[in-house]
């Protein structure tokens, strides 16, 4: 039975080869995120930088997006940016976090792994839990597959 009391964080995780490097691909989604982000995810409806400073551990985005009909609105960080290793970001009006892990593999050929979490479930969203658990994964799924489609195809 689900606990209603409790919050349990809502978590997808998916890995895809990408026949890139490990620089090539940190470049696409973290330091050229803001030109980059709504072709992998065309959920994104609007994109727009907070802070001034280039994308940076600290720099801030509003995001409108569009999910399965629901608008919705939301200000994230970046609370991570390793180049060419790691690029995380946070929610700061949403209870999110998403990272993009890249492991080299070879010269040519690269490791990601994209995480996003629910890190709380809204009261009225908690009994549909496990639909959310299912979206979210297929979510994953469909991140990497999109970046890798672009990535490959051509260096954004």
């Amino acid at each position: 039975m689900l606990n209603f009391f409790k919050d349990t964080p809502v978590v997808g995780k998916s890995s895809i080869n990408i026949e890139k490097s490990a620089f090539d691909i940190f470049k696409f989604i973290g330091t050229d995120m803001a030109k980059n982000y709504p072709r992998w995810s065309p959920e994104v409806q609007e994109l727009n930088k907070l802070s001034h400073e280039e994308l940076q551990k600290g720099a801030r985005f509003k995001q409108v997006r569009i999910d399965q009909g629901t608008k919705s609105e939301s200000i994230f960080t970046v609370n991570v940016f390793d180049e060419p290793h790691c690029v995380c970001f946070e929610g700061i009006s949403n209870p999110f976090k998403c990272e993009y892990k890249i492991d080299s593999l070879s010269t040519n050929l690269s490791k990601l792994t994209f995480t996003f979490e629910l890190t709380t479930l809204e009261l009225h969203i908690r009994p549909f839990e496990k639909l959310v658990r299912i979206a979210v994964q297929d979510g994953t799924e469909r991140t990497v597959r999109n970046i890798k489609k672009l990535i490959e195809n051509s260096i954004g």
